[in-house]
């Protein structure tokens, strides 16, 4: 059998100790840059798997992040913005990591090879919720046991791995392969193949939120606002779409309690907070289509 590219050696790898840390550092970003490049040979089937997420979301089913080692940092880490980014509730969310969620400095690697955990963790899994699998070898025993789970249950299985031929690509409705070149220090995934994973993750739930009428216009429009940063920046969002005074924008955020869509149509001339929210469920939640009506009466 072939190696896997992300074990194989890198061309430029040969005395790489021996150069000067300048070159050498310029050599890792390059390898970052080319790993980048991979996600984009990607971009339909990443559009495609989205769709998939959104539904999950839509019928209030759930995203499993799962994945082991450098992986499931990368999953863990889209999962955990989604709540504040655009306000998906973390009952509609689990992460599955191989050992669980690190504490301290401590990682694990054989818990990769454990199956029992995820079967368990796994328990009550429903076909309309949707796993997305992460492995870079893409033969991830805990990996792999999830995606096998999750088809047996009739869930839709979003796969992403950086080998052609995997394992888990075979076992998903959307396989994503991100053809990463090898890594500068080999077999090193958190590297190449992690920068791929987290491009393509952030593309996945981004994508989800497009289709789910949480952005307008680049803007984060359904964020949760529990900081002053993000208050400022609700306010600023508010302003910019309905086109009013700061002051205006912070009293629509005030009507609507903190909610940015329903504060940018009282900014706009709704009067009432239960007739912006009635506009917005009529248009599934989409801001823009509310918008153009307004404008046109």
């Amino acid at each position: 059998m072939s190696q896997r590219a992300t074990e194989q050696l890198h061309k430029r790898a040969e005395g790489l100790d021996r150069q000067p840390l300048t070159k050498i550092a310029l050599l890792l970003s390059k390898g970052q840059s080319s790993a980048a490049a991979a996600v984009d040979a990607a971009a339909r089937q990443i559009a495609d798997a989205s769709q998939a997420m959104a539904q999950s979301i839509t019928q209030n089913a759930v995203l499993h992040y799962v994945a082991a080692g450098s992986s499931g940092l990368m999953a863990a880490a889209d999962a955990m913005e989604l709540g504040g980014t655009f306000s998906i509730p973390p009952t509609q969310i689990r992460i599955h990591m191989a050992g669980g969620l690190p504490t301290g400095a401590e990682m694990p690697g054989d818990t990769e090879d454990e199956t029992a955990q995820i079967r368990e963790a796994m328990i009550g899994i429903t076909p309309l919720d949707t796993v997305i699998a992460v492995s870079a070898s893409g033969s991830t025993p805990y990996t792999s046991e999830a995606a096998r789970i999750a088809k047996s249950a009739g869930a839709t299985v979003i796969g992403i791995a950086n080998n052609a031929g995997a394992e888990l690509l075979r076992l998903s409705d959307y396989p994503i392969l991100l053809a990463t070149p090898p890594e500068l220090l080999s077999g090193s995934t958190r590297m190449g193949a992690g920068t791929s994973q987290k491009i393509a993750l952030n593309m996945l739930s981004t994508l989800m939120a497009v289709q789910l009428g949480h952005v307008h216009d680049g803007m984060m429009v359904n964020l949760t606002a529990d900081n002053a940063k993000l208050l400022g920046r609700a306010r600023g969002i508010v302003a910019t779409i309905a086109d009013v005074e700061d002051a205006v924008a912070e009293t629509a955020l005030s009507r609507a309690g903190g909610a940015v869509k329903p504060a940018v149509l009282i900014a706009s001339g709704i009067t009432s907070l239960s007739e912006a929210n009635a506009l917005l469920n009529a248009s599934n939640g989409h801001l823009r289509p509310v918008l153009e009506t307004l404008k046109n009466q």
